[in-house]
């Protein structure tokens, strides 16, 4: 994890992207603001509690999972886990600011875990645990009433940006219409 580590790079801890501002052989120190503190799960741990460590993608790397900002949109409680074959569906209940964005088939990232939501309520998303992936982050060792931290696909929050809370036509900013018709995108340049 700290091999060619600078003083400025960046290490995921639980998905929050965290500045390196010391190191040595086996340890690195990060500034951590109250911003962080109030919208993620840093304050639940202790000495001794596994994290999951993630360096920063280098642009070239080749991209396994969705685009991991390591910026935490908020968190949530697991609620239930169930065994279902070699699997493990974890139910997470999350706040409305992260349940906004989530889709079946979409991408959210868990403690720093990229995953597919399989399935989600208002209130809920469910993803499948792979063995794999519970014998290599902390999610394999997560229990009813655990908190997490989570963070959505950005994708969707761009998405939202341009297209519900404005229009962009060329370099003209359209506010947005009581309705969405086919007459407004003609006469604004998008049909």
């Amino acid at each position: 994890m700290l091999e060619d580590v600078k003083i400025g790079d960046s290490i995921a801890v639980n998905g929050i992207c965290l500045t390196v501002t010391a190191f040595n052989k086996s340890n690195f120190i990060a500034a951590v603001m109250a911003e962080t503190l109030a919208k993620t799960n840093l304050l639940k741990l202790a000495p001794g509690h596994k994290v999951n460590l993630e360096r920063a993608l280098r642009l070239g790397d080749r991209l396994g999972g969705h685009w991991v900002t390591g910026h935490i949109d908020g968190t949530g409680i697991i609620t239930k886990l169930v065994k279902q074959a070699i699997a493990i569906l974890i139910t997470i209940q999350a706040p409305p600011e992260v349940m906004r964005y989530t889709i079946a088939q979409g991408s959210v990232t868990i403690d720093g875990t990229s995953l597919t939501v399989i399935d989600f309520t208002p209130q809920t998303l469910q993803i499948s645990l792979i063995p794999h992936t519970a014998d290599h982050t902390i999610l394999g060792s997560k229990k009813a009433g655990d908190l997490v931290n989570l963070e959505v696909d950005i994708l969707g929050k761009y998405i939202e940006r341009l297209l519900v809370q404005n229009l962009v036509a060329g370099d003209k900013i359209i506010s947005k219409p009581d309705k969405m018709t086919s007459e407004f995108l003609t006469k604004h340049g998008f049909v």
